[in-house]
């Protein structure tokens, strides 16, 4: 498993892991476009043959709190430890800016997400009603706070 720096030509790869994965609320390669183009930090996780079985990014708002933007595996790919590799590299850029306040929106029903970032110290902060369209689920709010 090689985490590396999510690249421009790694967008229409991400894009099919997105639909796969999301469906009508997936990314729109415009959004991918958007986040690389304001230097957020996307990474993605490789096979041996160069594939992309993972991607995550983070969004430094201010020195003192950053977004966790996505964290996605393709479904062949899960349960593998790459959700965790990726989240715990965001979670060591954010260290080396100096972030305290790590901040993420999850799917209300997503147990499994939920779980793996309450084992990093994410607690539940708030709930984003409606969040998620178009199927109209809330996203809980949560935090990670090493201020």
């Amino acid at each position: 498993m090689k985490v590396e720096r999510f690249r421009w030509w790694d967008v229409a790869e991400v894009l099919g892991i997105e639909a796969d994965l999301f469906g009508p609320e997936q990314w729109s390669a415009a959004m991918f476009w958007n986040e690389l183009a304001n230097s957020h930090h996307y990474l993605v996780v490789r096979d041996q043959t160069g594939g992309v079985l993972g991607y995550a990014g983070l969004a430094v708002q201010s020195p003192a709190e950053a977004w966790v933007q996505n964290i996605a595996v393709r479904r062949d790919a899960q349960r593998r430890g790459i959700g965790r590799a990726l989240l715990e590299a965001l979670l060591a850029e954010a260290e080396q800016r100096g972030v305290g306040k790590v901040l993420l929106e999850v799917a209300v029903d997503n147990a499994p997400a939920q779980k793996l970032y309450a084992m990093y110290g994410f607690e539940p902060v708030g709930i984003r009603r409606g969040y998620y369209q178009p199927s109209n689920t809330d996203a809980l709010v949560m935090m990670r706070d090493d201020s």
